[in-house]
């Protein structure tokens, strides 16, 4: 019997993250997406632990069921830890992420390939009461001179993780759900909460 385990996200490229992860520990990923409505949370934190715990939280205190959520997002070097904690709202919330993407490497257009390392960086947060256990995960890579790959979503078409020379855009999803930020936090979670069952 599957487990069901409630996503705090109506994001459809981490929903389907989430799912390719957790298929091979026999879970069934539901999302916002799933629920006839939802609260809008904002994500107000300074750190992503901070966001995902409020994310998780709220979820929670409106199902009643517990819930998980993430924040996670791109930290680069040079830019002083810039997008960081406001990845998802770096040159505005709406704003295409090929956009994004060509703004981050227009600001980088000067710096060489040594200074250009960079991370993505997930928190993970699980909540069933009041309480939050959280997990983090983080992905060591470099920012690519141009945007490359069609595949995933978000910043990956200009990231590209430590050993190798692609970015997560030419690598896809098989790749990059082994090695990613969120797999190495899910991976963390699922075995903490595997052994507490």
């Amino acid at each position: 019997m599957k487990l069901n385990i409630l996503i705090a996200t109506k994001n459809e490229g981490k929903i389907r993250e989430f799912k390719n992860i957790l298929s091979r520990h026999k879970v069934n990923v539901l999302s916002l997406l799933d629920l006839e409505s939802s609260p809008e949370i904002i994500e107000d934190g300074v750190t992503f632990e901070e966001n995902a715990v409020k994310k998780s939280k709220a979820i929670f205190e409106f199902t009643g069921q517990a819930a998980i959520a993430d924040d996670s997002g791109l930290e680069i070097d040079t830019l002083e830890g810039k997008p960081g904690v406001n990845s998802a709202r770096f040159a505005g919330h709406s704003t295409p992420y090929d956009i994004k993407n060509g703004t981050i490497l227009s600001m980088m257009k000067d710096v060489p390939e040594s200074k250009r390392t960079a991370r993505f960086k997930c928190v993970i947060a699980y909540s069933e009461n009041n309480a939050a256990n959280t997990f983090e995960g983080v992905c060591e890579g470099k920012i690519a001179c141009e945007q490359k790959g069609t595949r995933g979503f978000g910043y990956d078409p200009i990231f590209i993780p430590d050993g190798y020379d692609k970015t997560f855009g030419e690598l896809g999803e098989n790749v990059k759900n082994r090695i990613s930020h969120r797999a190495k936090a899910l991976n963390q979670f699922y075995k903490w909460f595997a052994n507490k069952k």
